[in-house]
């Protein structure tokens, strides 16, 4: 076949190097840029496959997110915009690893498996992030999307959320919206405007925020978003790419986990900032505290006014319509606690990876998820939409009714529902704190975090910890489930889990409870639990 002969030339181009192994992780393929070439190329190939399978656009998006500039990766994307099936994440594990003369094979093995026609058509997305190295890798997946017959729309620089609502309005003929950056701009600026425009007396403090684009992607677009916001925001862009390196120092992961203002951004006390991160599909608020303590709000606390907000605006409207926070187990106890007893909002707990968010909060009228590092959003099903929108539309309802079930229709707009997307999540956010009129301290008082420590424990095979109920319990080895619980009832309010690492040879240790000393000592205790029973390597770990 003509088409294969095609592939092999193609290939010969993107040559994989003998013997390189890959992993799909949770988020795709990411490693040092000067290893993925041929990944590339293969992707390419691949989402022209799956293009076929599913006649629908499939995206594929050259980034590795918050990793160092000299990295890269790619993303694929399903055709209502999710990520893309795990039957399909094997197939792409098996073309990155095959050696060069197995290409074809492998290809074929899809081709069969999935009964896929090839005389049908392929259309595949394409877009990339600032790395240096993104031009050339983003050229090769064009590559395998053109060896195989496919059709490709280079979208060039765009956030990886961006790319996500690209496909999924492709693939709704338009009803998610228009399928260029102009179109996304659009949708989003008139929802922001409509929510914020009743709110009284809006101040310029009010509509002032600090924006750290982590010298990524987010930043240049967040530049070409202002104009369509009309002033209602007013943003100080930092690490806005021109000078500064790639998540170095900033970013939403750095000030997470650093606990600290990135580098570059100079705040007074009181003034709301956030990070994206370099793709902008995560983001984190903080503050600056009278004395000049940092104060962090992270996934949770995003979340949890989210959600608080939803929900009063349901009872308002007076629509029957259930909601749910979906939490992983790193959510800090007191957001549970607060989200459970305080505001009645059903939670749900899975294990990590968006993925898994992603798929319990459509089994909700309204799922809201976020992973504490600030990837996340907020699904409407199908029915929620069309009774949020019949109420709107109804004149004979009466004024405050109608008023919330308008801003709940303006919400659902704002929201890009396939993805997290740190460019929705900021509008929701200031939308919401602006409606409220809510400052960022009051947000942050909503509850109070319990203190909490992380900590790694290297064993010689992760796979020897094997844990249920989401991740909180372990069920191998034999008697660490029982540890953990006897060290944790020594502490007051205290939770603790462990669960391997999902990239290398690590068991994470979580631990929380009533004061930052208990919670440190508890998660060093089982630490050495894990160390013990679970054949942990080098030194056992010291007191913190």
């Amino acid at each position: 076949m003509a088409q294969f002969e095609e592939v092999s030339q193609k290939s010969a181009i993107h040559p994989k190097p003998v013997g390189l192994v890959l992993q799909y992780g949770t988020a795709g393929f990411r490693t040092n840029s000067k290893q993925l070439d041929h990944v590339m190329f293969r992707m390419g190939l691949l989402a022209t496959l799956r293009s076929k399978k599913t006649k629908a656009t499939i995206g594929v998006m050259v980034t590795a997110s918050h990793n160092p500039e000299e990295d890269n990766g790619v993303k694929l994307v399903d055709p209502m915009g999710e990520m893309v099936t795990p039957a399909w994440e094997v197939y792409a594990t098996q073309l990155a690893n095959a050696e060069q003369e197995e290409l074809l094979t492998a290809l074929k093995d899809v081709i069969e498996r999935e009964a896929i026609s090839m005389a049908q058509e392929a259309s595949v997305f394409v877009g990339k992030d600032t790395r240096p190295s993104s031009d050339s890798l983003s050229q090769a997946v064009l590559d395998g999307v053109h060896a195989l017959g496919g059709h490709s729309k280079d979208y060039g620089l765009v956030t990886t959320p961006q790319l996500h609502y690209m496909v999924c309005c492709q693939n709704t003929q338009g009803r998610y919206g228009e399928a260029t950056v102009k179109g996304y701009y659009r949708k989003l600026s008139q929802a922001f405007i409509q929510l914020t425009k009743n709110v009284p007396n809006r101040t310029d403090d009010q509509k002032a925020l600090l924006v750290d684009g982590a010298n990524g992607i987010g930043a240049l677009k967040v530049c070409e978003m202002e104009t369509y916001l009309k002033n209602e925001l007013q943003l100080s862009l930092f690490n806005d790419g021109s000078s500064g390196k790639l998540n170095h120092l900033c970013g939403a992961d750095y000030v997470k986990v650093q606990q600290r203002a990135p580098k570059g951004v100079e705040m007074t006390a009181g003034e709301r900032c956030c990070s994206y991160d370099g793709d902008a599909d995560r983001i984190v608020y903080y503050y600056s505290g009278s004395a000049g303590r940092f104060h962090l709000l992270d996934g949770d606390k995003i979340a949890t006014l989210i959600s608080t907000y939803l929900k009063e605006l349901l009872t308002q409207a007076g629509l029957d319509l259930q909601i749910a926070v979906v939490q992983t187990a790193y959510a800090n106890g007191s957001s549970t606690q607060y989200l459970e007893d305080t505001m009645k909002v059903i939670v749900r707990c899975t294990k990590t990876g968006v993925k898994h968010l992603h798929h319990a909060a459509q089994e909700f009228d309204i799922g809201v998820y976020f992973e504490a590092n600030g990837h996340g959003t907020v699904l409407f099903s199908k029915a929620a939409e069309k009774k949020i929108q019949k109420l709107a539309q109804d004149s004979n309802t009466n004024a405050e009714r109608r008023r919330a079930a308008l801003l709940l229709q303006n919400t659902v707009n704002l929201i890009n529902q396939t993805v997290g997307d740190a460019i929705s999540d900021m509008l929701l956010i200031e939308a919401v704190l602006a409606i409220r009129g809510m400052t960022v301290q009051q947000w942050d008082a909503i509850y109070t975090d319990l203190p909490n420590r992380q900590l790694k424990v290297k064993v010689a095979d992760r796979r020897v910890i094997d844990t249920t109920d989401a991740e909180r319990r372990t069920v191998s080895p034999a008697g660490l489930q029982e540890a953990i619980d006897s060290l944790v009832k020594k502490y007051r309010q205290a939770r603790s889990f462990v669960r391997p690492s999902g990239t290398e040879d690590v068991v994470r240790v979580y631990a929380e409870a009533d004061t930052q000393e208990s919670a440190d000592a508890l998660a060093h205790e089982v630490s050495l639990a894990v160390y013990r029973l679970a054949g942990g390597v080098g030194e056992e770990s010291k007191s913190l």
